[in-house]
This record gives C-alpha cells, sequence and structure tokens, in this order.
C-alpha cells in the first residue's frame, strides 16, 4: 500500500501516551496498520486569524503541489517512454524512496526556516513550486517539438512503399540522369504481380527501355522496380500501370534534398540524445524538490489544523499509519472510538446516514481527529 493516513490527536499527560494509546488501538491485537511518529517542529503560531485563512490557503496549495509533483513524475515517465521499473527507481526524495522519506520525515530547516511565520513558509513553497511548473512547461514543450518532429521524419521512414520516404533506399546509380529524352521511373509492385510486372512492364507504353527494370527494395508485401523510358512515354506509362495495379511513385532523384532529408534526421536525433539526459537529471531533482515541499505542507496543515481543533499551548501527537488494504475500514472505526469524545459534532457526521441540511461535510472529508490522506501512487500508466 502507498498510501498514508497523517493523523493527530492531542497530548495526554504527555505525546508519548497519545502515541502509546495510538498504537495499542491499532497494532496490539489487530496489525491495521505499520505506524511511524510523524515529528514537526515547533513552528510559530501567530494569531487565530491568520491561522483561519491559512488554513484554507494551504487546502489550496496542497492540491496545486501534489499536481506539480504528479506531473512532474508523469512525464518523467513518458520521457523514458513508460518503462516502470526505469521511473520507479528515478522517483526519489532527497535521494531515498518515497516511503523511506515519509516515515522518517525530517522538518528542512535550511529550506523552509522555523524562525520565519506559517504565512511565509508556504510563501516560500508557493514561490519555489510554481517556479518548477512554469520550467517544466518549458522543458516539456521543447522537448515534444523535438521528439514530435522526430517522429514525423521516422514515419516518412517507414510504412509502405507506397508512402515512406524513398531518401534511404535509392541510389544514383539506380537512375538515367541529365538525359534529355530518358527518364527513370520508380514503381511499387505486390509481391505476388512479380511475374506479371516482369511479363508486361516492357509493352506497357511505347519506347520502355527493354531489360531496364530492376527491383531495388522489397517490403513484407510489394517490392520496388526501376524502369526506364522514354519522357514522352511517362503518362501513357502510368495510365497502363494504374490498370495493372502497378503503383509509379511520384520522385525525381534530387542528390541535395536527400542529404538535407538525411541530415534533419541526424540533428533531430543528435539532439534529443543530448537533451535527453540533462533532462531525466532535471526532473528527478526538481521530483524531489516538489515531493519534499509536498510532505512538508502536509506537515504544516497538521500544525495549523491542531492548534485550530486542539487549542494552546501547542501540545498535540502526529501520527503516520500505512493502513493494510485488508483493514481500512476496520482501522477507520478504531480510530473512531479512539478519537470520538474528542468532537461530538463529528461522531455524529460519521455516525448518521443522513445527509445533514447545511453541511457539506461528507465522511470521506471529517473525523473528530486530524486527518489527511497522502497517496504515493503518483503514475497513472496507460495500460
Amino acid at each position: 500500500m502507498t498510501e498514508f493516513w497523517l493523523i493527530s490527536a492531542p497530548g495526554e499527560k504527555t505525546c508519548q501516551q497519545t502515541w502509546d494509546k495510538m498504537m495499542a488501538a491499532t497494532t496490539r491485537t489487530n496489525s491495521l496498520s505499520n505506524n511511524h511518529k510523524f515529528t514537526i517542529p515547533d513552528l510559530k503560531v501567530g494569531t487565530l486569524d491568520v491561522l483561519v485563512g491559512l488554513s484554507d490557503e494551504l487546502a489550496k496549495l496542497d492540491s496545486f503541489v501534489e499536481s506539480v509533483v504528479k506531473k512532474v513524475a508523469q512525464y518523467m515517465a513518458d520521457v523514458l517512454e513508460d518503462s516502470r521499473d526505469k521511473v520507479q527507481e528515478n522517483l526519489l526524495a532527497n535521494g531515498v524512496d518515497l516511503v523511506t522519506y515519509i516515515t522518517r520525515f525530517q522538518w528542512d530547516m535550511a529550506k523552509y526556516p522555523i524562525k520565519q511565520s506559517l504565512k511565509n513558509i508556504s510563501e516560500i513553497i508557493s514561490k519555489q513550486v510554481t517556479q518548477i511548473d512554469n520550467d517544466l512547461k518549458a522543458r516539456a514543450s521543447a522537448y515534444n517539438n523535438l521528439k514530435g518532429n522526430l517522429q514525423n521524419l521516422e514515419r516518412k521512414n517507414a510504412g509502405s512503399l507506397l508512402t515512406r520516404s524513398l531518401a534511404d533506399i535509392v541510389r544514383k546509380e539506380d537512375f538515367v540522369l541529365d538525359s534529355e529524352y530518358l527518364i527513370t521511373l520508380l514503381v511499387v509492385v505486390p509481391k505476388t504481380s512479380y511475374p506479371d510486372w516482369q511479363k508486361t512492364y516492357e509493352t506497357l507504353a511505347e519506347m520502355v527501355v527493354p531489360r531496364s527494370t530492376n527491383l531495388l527494395f522489397e517490403d513484407y508485401d510489394s517490392g520496388l522496380f526501376s524502369v526506364t523510358l522514354f519522357r514522352k512515354a511517362i503518362d501513357d506509362f502510368k495510365h497502363k500501370a494504374r490498370e495493372n495495379k502497378f503503383t509509379v511513385r511520384d520522385f525525381q532523384y534530387n542528390e541535395e534534398e536527400l542529404k538535407a532529408d538525411k541530415e534533419e534526421m541526424t540533428r533531430l536525433s543528435t539532439d534529443k540524445k543530448k537533451q535527453f539526459g540533462p533532462l531525466v537529471r532535471w526532473l528527478k531533482v526538481n521530483f524531489s524538490e516538489a515531493f519534499i515541499a509536498w510532505i512538508h505542507i502536509k506537515a504544516l496543515r497538521v500544525f495549523v489544523e491542531s492548534v485550530l481543533r486542539y487549542g494552546l499551548p501547542v501540545n498535540f501527537q502526529a501520527m503516520l499509519l500505512q493502513p493494510n488494504k485488508k483493514t481500512m475500514k476496520k482501522l477507520r472505526e478504531v480510530l473512531n472510538d479512539l478519537y470520538k469524545p474528542l468532537d461530538s459534532s463529528a461522531a455524529a457526521i460519521i455516525d448518521s446516514t443522513m445527509d445533514i441540511p447545511g453541511l457539506n461535510l461528507t465522511q470521506q472529508e471529517y473525523y473528530p481527529y486530524v486527518y489527511y490522506k497522502i497517496d504515493c501512487n503518483l503514475l497513472d500508466f496507460k495500460a
């Protein structure tokens, strides 16, 4: 399970007692979750008004940062061509996997100094993650353009002989060039029609040069043949070829154009390789930064909400629960029983099966204890 429940409850005589009580309820007799203490430093409380306003702002910031974390992770998957094992090993926070980072969370004093007000810390995070989001858009746009242009060229160089580029197939010596009277045409012939082609090509029009056809290239169902004839017979030849289900490709040999096509392909391919390494490195670094920022927001939200719910002086224990999938419902019931005395209105909402008019709190959103979900399953892999 990559889902965590970050909760808090007021300190009893000591915060350790709060922890022991929760551990006893969730692990002693029934293995409902793996639990870890979640350490939040002594942050500056500020005024009640500021805390109330900050509670809403942090909720919005939480959603925004989570969306950026997911965008960076998903783009990493796109750039690594959706190779799941490679993606996961690149999605780290501070050099460790996400579960390890969350379960051993330590506040980063250097990035988010706790002498600053809560509002300032949230603004530092907001600015930092907005910058990552903007940079991602710019880098993704540049790389996607390059990738798209390369794919278009690759598509031109693949596919059936009726449509694909012939730049890497034909050579100068396959053509009669610079002749006032003669021209070499390229004809796509289905494999099943090779005998018909050999029998009839010289008679499809007057002035076809005898024994002038050569098979230049084959794919799975057709062959590309060259044939030389007089220029004045082109229209007649094309018409008769069509009647016989032979397709004349509209192609003139131009060394400069073919060379330019090949060079463009090489240039784009080289550019993509050059950009790939630095882009993956940037994604790794900034995924880590965004994820760390996200977990700090969760810590801020727990702190603010705990002070608003449980009052001053600050006295609560933040706890991280990793529920077992099969026992989630049971875990929720155990926690509700344990913390029901904290908030009778929450208990009423939880116990009630009907909607209470004017109260748009649903069971998922509100509990008698402070609760936030952290879901580390960040990738939306396309099947």
